[in-house]
């Protein structure tokens, strides 16, 4: 197999992991941010006829796309025979509708982009909307499920609680209820779950929510592809609390965590937060919070694209 894996700066830690699982070191580069701010790309060994993984998520959104745009276009004028960006967290994901005049969709503008700069591949985790594949012409898209690795770490933290039969999924909006549902069918004898109703007034500040379940006495697993300010969590929470939950806790997939997301979550009664590596833990956060690495998931993943293996079984969990 004659590829190389390249860590573009936003994620180094998950970068190790996947190389370590590969097998591989990962590949020589230089970055730079210029006083101004601008950003800067060399690949310091030889491209040519080589499959080129570029890992870099995009949170925080402008410099770390800008880079990924840069090396790509750097790899293709270094005669990569093909180029793949792996990008475990999709910034601009919730920017995928115009719902104003006048506005962009903005998430199809940076697919757009990769495409035409190189891009023939795109590996990333739990988008989103799953429509957001459309936004790809002709780059093969890649979607792995957190769930892989969260469905066992949440069978063996919480296996008292499955085994009497004490553990609710909650789904946190009706648009999270397919998601919720497939850790429920995997989790609980009744496969039964609690959603929650919001009334949403502005970006992430909720008017009203109400409880459609029963959550009495039983530990709550509220499961959500993306935590950010943390508020909507919080409320939740609350109203789960307040609806004779047990515990409450909480998975994610990507832990944005923006602004004051700390001190909000170290304020409610929410009990942990288990996230994942998709955006770098290297960074202060709540005692609340606990990292689950997809490391291992994204490794896999490469390894099969260069074997000309499935992905299905990547998909699958038991």
């Amino acid at each position: 197999m004659d590829f190389r894996v390249f860590s573009l700066g936003s994620n180094d830690g998950l970068a190790k992991k996947i190389a370590d699982y590969i097998g591989r070191p990962l590949g020589e580069i230089k970055l730079k941010t210029f006083a101004d701010g601008e950003q800067y790309v060399q690949f310091l060994e030889n491209l040519r006829g080589k499959h080129v993984f570029l890992v870099q998520s995009g949170n925080p959104p402008a410099e770390n796309w800008v880079r990924l745009f840069l090396a790509i276009d750097a790899a293709r004028g270094a005669s990569a025979s093909e180029i793949t960006a792996v990008v475990p967290y999709f910034g601009y994901a919730r920017q995928d509708r115009k719902s104003k005049p006048r506005e962009p969709i903005s998430a199809r503008v940076f697919a757009n982009i990769l495409e035409r700069l190189g891009a023939a591949r795109f590996l990333t985790m739990d988008l989103h909307t799953d429509a957001l594949v459309g936004f790809f012409r002709g780059a093969i898209v890649d979607n792995l499920l957190a769930r892989r690795v969260f469905i066992p770490f949440v069978r063996e933290r919480f296996a008292d609680a499955i085994a009497s039969d004490d553990l609710v999924v909650v789904s946190p909006d009706v648009g999270g209820v397919v998601r919720a549902q497939s850790y429920a069918k995997r989790l609980t004898k009744s496969a039964d779950l609690a959603v929650i109703n919001k009334e949403r007034e502005i970006p992430n500040r909720i008017a009203k929510m109400n409880l459609i379940g029963d959550v009495k006495g039983k530990i709550a697993l509220i499961v959500d592809d993306i935590v950010d300010t943390c508020g909507t969590l919080a409320t939740a929470a609350k109203l789960l609390e307040e609806s004779g939950a047990r515990e409450v806790y909480a998975v994610a997939t990507h832990g944005l965590l923006s602004g004051d997301a700390s001190k909000t979550l170290d304020a409610s009664p929410i009990k942990k937060v288990f996230i994942t590596d998709t955006i770098s833990p290297d960074r202060t956060l709540s005692s609340k919070v606990e990292i689950v690495s997809v490391g291992e998931v994204f490794g896999e993943a490469i390894q099969r694209i260069e074997a000309g293996e499935s992905l299905s079984e990547l998909f699958e969990t038991e």
